[in-house]
């Protein structure tokens, strides 16, 4: 399936691994990509060695692209990291809440393709502007950070905006092919998705992610600044309820996110062996898209699935002619 997308970065198939922070590692970025896909590592929970320690195993592991997402609210090591994601071969950077121009300047000396993950339409007109080569258009439906426009009104809106300089990327809530073939319709050149892909053996996870995620029903989420002091959708827990009685008790980015770690609800770049994780307290990050969820399926083969099955709704539209 070839897209404005799959053209710019080289890929088979038009569908992006998102950079999920404690997921996206070197087994999964890599099953993605090798699948025809496009792998990106969440590094914002790994230290600088661990990200080039986490390039370097997916890249012992395929040979097709892949890239690295990190939160430019982190500004003392940014640029050390960026220069490190370049030395190691990735080719994109992933950038959530805003990137900075001297960051750009350094991807494209490099050859490095700069997206920028939007929830408004205004951030992605500023993204472009500053430099940024691809944009995701993410609406609220989507776990982890998220703003409050939906994906259906935001990812037209984006793609009438900025499409006719740059591919335009839908996020949230999307978890299989019919969701591809949406976004198509809504003119984007591909989709990035997050919750599916955690579901999966080569996903890292904290004690009880994936089997939350599996009893999950589409409405047994919820946003709250109870884990990071920004809007974030998790699966709805006792963390959520407590701070949704007690919004007193919040306060900022990232103030928050050290008092959620400190208190021992949110365990960042935890694995399956990580000690004291609560279930009922955790920070799940999941998208809307979770009730749809009931087994945990090889990434390659959701790859393929979700492009099967956009083919499929595809060709059922030019029945309805």
């Amino acid at each position: 399936m070839r897209t404005r997308l799959t053209d710019v970065l080289g890929i088979e198939h038009p569908v992006m691994l998102a950079g999920m922070g404690g997921v996206s590692y070197a087994p999964l970025v890599a099953a993605v990509s090798e699948a025809g896909g496009f792998g990106c590592f969440g590094a914002s929970t790994m230290s600088s060695e661990e990200m080039v320690d986490q390039i370097r195993a997916a890249k012992a592991l395929t040979s097709k692209p892949l890239g690295v997402d990190l939160l430019t609210a982190m500004p003392d090591r940014l640029m050390t990291d960026v220069e490190a994601l370049i030395r190691e071969g990735a080719s994109v950077f992933a950038a959530g809440l805003g990137v900075p121009r001297d960051v750009i300047t350094l991807c494209h000396d490099h050859n490095v393709l700069v997206l920028s993950m939007c929830g408004k339409v205004r951030h992605a007109v500023a993204a472009v502007e500053a430099g940024c080569d691809m944009v995701v258009a993410q609406g609220t439906e989507a776990g982890g950070h998220t703003g409050q426009v939906a994906t259906m009104p935001l990812v037209p809106q984006v793609v009438d905006a900025v499409g006719d300089r740059v591919p335009v990327v839908a996020a949230g809530g999307i978890f299989d092919g019919r969701g591809l073939a949406a976004a198509l319709a809504l003119g984007a050149d591909g989709v990035w998705v997050g919750t599916r892909f955690i579901a999966t053996p080569e996903a890292r996870s904290a004690p009880g992610y994936k089997e939350a995620l599996l009893r999950t029903g589409e409405d047994g989420t919820s946003i709250s600044r109870a884990f990071t002091g920004k809007t974030l959708r998790a699966v709805a827990n006792d963390t959520t309820r407590y701070f949704d009685a007690h919004p007193d008790e919040l306060v900022p980015f990232p103030e928050m996110l050290m008092k959620s770690t400190s208190g021992g609800w949110m365990h960042l770049g935890a694995d399956e062996n990580t000690p004291g994780v609560d279930p009922d307290r955790e920070c799940y990050p999941a998208g809307q898209g979770v009730g749809a969820i009931h087994e945990l399926i090889p990434a390659g083969d959701i790859v393929r699935s979700i492009v099967a099955e956009a083919e499929k709704s595809l060709d059922r539209l030019t029945t309805l002619r």
